[in-house]
């Protein structure tokens, strides 16, 4: 564990020192903006960074090779922040069960050296502490895949070294010293911000990353939405009409590899894409109705059932591409939350918090928005963002802050590659949006703006 995340930071290390971005543009006047860290007199922490300029260098070979290996040097910093979060959390979990550990081993101490002692009773405690350590084998299974992660992101670490060696050798005008001093020093500012990191506004959506392909045109899949949660389950639902089977994988590598999966047969069937898993169970809208449904994992059972007031169902306000995907349920970093219309808002977009142990509502937004008219919506830090299509060419086109009960039209593009989402949701454990796009299953990362209030 300790040594995942001492290479982390020193593969992130090298990284920010082998880069001379000043270097090929010292500022603004050469196309770059050059940006910093910095606190404001009121105690917010802006952490920024150094961005090109839409309309310079574009035909510069080195400005497009240095894009390239950005995006390249993102991916893997994105990776090993998957990891180092999942190492932490299980980390975590493993130090939670080291009691439990104690006591078996000592349970089997004691019979070891004594047969007698152990009686039907002491057989029955040990069975049941062992089935409570079960879990350990998932971790530890992971543990083996992360190693095999490190072993790539490593490789490709080394093949970026070389590639921006051979950069920093042609530019080789400029006083690289001063420079990578200036980038220690921009870097440890950066991270002291970086620590800080919550919410934030979303600015860009990556390109996406294709997990499987699996399932017909419609579904949904999703991992636990909760912070924090060492769930490494996925999960996947097969269409939107009147469907009832979930299939429920160990890790996102068993999911990719079609393996290692349990089915569960809900009890009512479901209707549209917009489930959601939150804390260990589902919740999702009932078939013909406006009834939101929690089903219980681990017992198998429903637990909850409760009525959306109000809301449409069977097709009266759904997404532009219709599939009864009148209701949708999500949960971000600052709560859970259904997206829906009614009659008496003129079928426009309607935001309510719930409480997730009761579903009762908390508080709704009318955002002004016509839900027909919205390709698939999702919700950051307590913003709902809307795409204005299902299909090729869509873009995040309009925002609505809860925080403000304002709303703002935004132009944030992204590349639908399989041209017809039918589930778009924003997964705050992996700060990433998880689609459904004609029978492929898909991951975008994205860039959040974030403000930070500082310690002092």
């Amino acid at each position: 564990m300790v040594l995942l995340r001492a290479s982390r930071v020193q593969l992130l290390m090298s990284l920010l020192t082998l880069v001379p971005c000043e270097a090929l543009y010292p500022g603004p006047d050469e196309g770059w903006q050059v940006y910093s860290s910095a606190s404001e007199p009121d105690g917010k922490c802006v952490c920024t960074v150094v961005a090109p300029a839409q309309n310079l260098c574009k035909r510069d070979p080195r400005s497009r090779q240095l894009r390239l290996l950005t995006e390249q040097v993102q991916n893997v910093s994105q990776s090993m922040e998957v990891m180092d979060l999942r190492t932490s959390r299980d980390l975590q979990y493993v130090r939670d069960t080291e009691p439990l550990l104690r006591g078996v081993d000592g349970h089997i101490h004691t019979y070891t050296t004594n047969p007698r002692r152990l009686t039907k009773k002491g057989l029955q405690e040990l069975k049941g502490q062992m089935s409570q350590l079960r879990p350990l084998l998932s971790v530890i299974d992971q543990y083996r895949l992360d190693l095999q992660t490190l072993a790539v992101l490593r490789g490709e670490v080394l093949n970026l070294s070389i590639i921006l060696t051979a950069i920093q050798e042609e530019v080789g005008a400029y006083d690289y010293e001063e420079l990578q001093q200036r980038v220690l020093l921009l870097e440890t500012r950066l991270h002291a911000c970086m620590n800080k990191l919550g919410c934030g506004r979303l600015t860009g959506v990556s390109n996406p990353i294709t997990v499987r392909a699996s399932g017909s045109r419609f579904g949904s899949w999703m991992t636990d939405a909760m912070i924090p949660s060492s769930d490494s389950r996925v999960w996947s639902m097969d269409g939107y009409y009147k469907g009832r089977r979930v299939l429920e994988y160990r890790t996102m590598g068993d999911f990719t590899r079609g393996q290692n999966f349990v089915q569960h047969l809900l009890p009512h069937p479901w209707a549209g894409t917009g489930h959601v898993v939150y804390n260990g169970s589902l919740y999702y809208n009932k078939h013909q109705s406006n009834i939101l449904v929690q089903y219980h994992f681990r017992s198998r059972n429903v637990v909850l059932q409760r009525s959306l007031s109000g809301a449409g169902y069977n097709n009266t306000f759904p997404y532009s591409w219709g599939g009864s995907s009148d209701i949708d349920l999500m949960a971000d970093e600052t709560g859970f939350w259904a997206v829906y219309a009614s009659i008496p808002n003129a079928g426009n977009i309607l935001v309510s918090r719930l409480d997730p142990r009761s579903l009762d509502i908390l508080q709704s937004w009318d955002t002004g928005f016509p839900k027909r008219s919205a390709g698939e919506t999702f919700m950051i830090c307590g913003t709902l963002y809307v795409t204005n299509s299902h299909l090729a060419g869509a873009k995040v086109h309009f925002a609505y802050h809860t925080n403000s009960s304002s709303y703002e039209y935004t132009d944030i593009p992204f590349h639908n590659q399989y041209s017809h989402i039918s589930m778009m949701d924003y997964n705050p454990r992996e700060r990433a949006l998880y689609t459904w796009n004609n029978g492929h299953q898909v991951i975008y990362n994205v860039t959040l703006f974030h403000v930070i209030q500082s310690d002092g």
